[in-house]
């Protein structure tokens, strides 16, 4: 079986109640997801974190410090019938917005992005990176994994 590492960073941005979400489109079906994406070969994960915000959001933010780290595994179907193991590594940093304007990304991954109240986040379709992301943000543990 083939095996397909992924690396990338997401941000949780949260101010006045509300967290910034972006929409993932995933095999046409939206889903609400945390800013964030794929780090490319060379890249520091932080700049990852900072190039994905601006383009998905329209948002230039700074780093306030480093939650988390998501480790997932699944199995996935591909062309041609193979089955890849996909190993997704997804660090979660705190973000705060300190310049630019809130648009949408155009021919990427996600169509627009928006601020959502935290007691709605619940009811949203989302993937379930933002639960996590938001339990690392609420917990801060020490390790880096939330409890049990």
């Amino acid at each position: 079986m083939r095996e397909k590492l992924r690396v990338a960073a997401y941000a949780i941005c949260v101010r006045e109640g509300q967290i910034l979400l972006a929409r993932w489109i995933n095999d046409g079906v939206p889903e609400w997801t945390l800013p964030g994406g794929g780090m490319e070969h060379g890249e520091d994960p932080h700049d990852t974190l900072l190039r994905e915000v601006y383009e998905e959001t329209g948002y230039r933010v700074e780093v306030t410090g480093l939650l988390g780290v998501r480790s997932v595994r699944f199995p996935s179907r591909r062309r041609f019938g193979r089955t890849v193991d996909q190993h997704h590594v997804g660090l979660v940093y705190e973000a705060r917005v300190t310049d630019g304007e809130l648009r949408f990304e155009v021919g990427g991954s996600t169509d627009m992005a928006e601020w959502h109240d935290l007691d709605a986040v619940p009811a949203l379709h989302q993937v379930p990176l933002v639960d996590f992301g938001l339990r690392l943000w609420r917990e801060r543990p020490v390790a880096g994994r939330p409890g049990g």
